[in-house]
């Protein structure tokens, strides 16, 4: 397996395909899935002549399944580790849910000429969780719940969170049981530690200062039909927050877009990223 060891000894597990001299792209999964979630783009983009770059995050995947280190920053930090590693230049930086917040914070603070774009897709930010200053957010009450079920049985509770995730619940709704498998595949494959510390990571950072702070071309996607991330929370305010960012959003589509809609979301970022 192709890794990179952190300061603290954690092992990233990456994918790198593609030839060295065309410009990266790196994608960032959401919870608690791993780089296999990107399949379909990673392929699409390959086939565009573009590098293809996705790791799985601390914890997650074929990672190290490591006790600590499960907050934004040290997530952040270890993307700063891989892309220092294969020294990406001119990268376009995309994420989905948990990962829109690490591109975002990345993006922000990155050094110069490592960044060139960025995609936040059914992303997390600006805030999930709901406070006295996020009214509108996300009772605490739900993470808590994700928390202990995720704790106690995870793996009846992942077969489940797939309905919602891809919006397999709404009536009319093709159900793919193969997407689902995947993402329980995926999910079952990280390790339960990581995975119970990591909601605190998702649901309750604050980008504000993250989105505010970018500077390159920004994409944000999101999906109307979210039940996972609900747009009026998080793409709708980052939209605003973002310097120029361009927003696009696509009625009836569900937090696993990327998947479910792969041929449109495909298009859409190649679109973004060859102007």
């Amino acid at each position: 397996m192709t890794t990179i060891t952190t300061t603290d000894g954690t092992e990233i597990f990456y994918k790198d395909w593609g030839s060295k001299d065309a410009q990266p792209i790196m994608f960032h999964h959401g919870w608690p899935l791993s780089s296999d979630d990107w399949d379909g783009q990673m392929m699409f983009f390959l086939e565009k002549g573009y590098r293809v770059i996705a790791h799985d995050r601390r914890g997650h995947g074929r990672s190290t399944q490591s006790a600590t280190g499960h907050d934004m920053d040290s997530y952040v930090a270890d993307v700063v580790a891989l892309t220092d590693a294969l020294d990406l230049r001119n990268a376009i930086h995309i994420g989905h849910s948990t990962g829109g917040g690490e591109v975002a914070r990345y993006v922000a603070h990155a050094k110069p000429g490592r960044v060139a774009k960025a995609v936040l897709i059914s992303a997390v930010p600006p805030l999930m969780v709901q406070t006295p200053d996020n009214p509108n957010g996300v009772p605490m009450a739900v993470f808590d719940d994700i928390r202990a079920q995720t704790a106690a049985d995870r793996a009846q509770y992942y077969y489940d969170f797939t309905l919602p995730f891809y919006g397999f619940n709404r009536d009319g709704a093709v159900v793919k049981e193969g997407v689902r498998l995947n993402w329980w595949r995926q999910g079952m494959s990280g390790g339960a530690l990581a995975h119970v510390l990591g909601i605190a990571a998702f649901s309750e950072t604050d980008f504000t200062a993250d989105l505010k702070a970018i500077t390159v071309p920004t994409l944000v996607l999101h999906g109307e039909d979210d039940q996972i991330v609900p747009i009026a929370i998080s793409g709708d305010l980052s939209a605003k927050l973002i310097p120029g960012a361009e927003y696009k959003t696509y009625p009836g589509y569900p937090h696993g877009m990327p998947t479910t809609h792969g041929a449109q979301i495909n298009a859409d970022l190649l679109a973004f990223i060859a102007r």
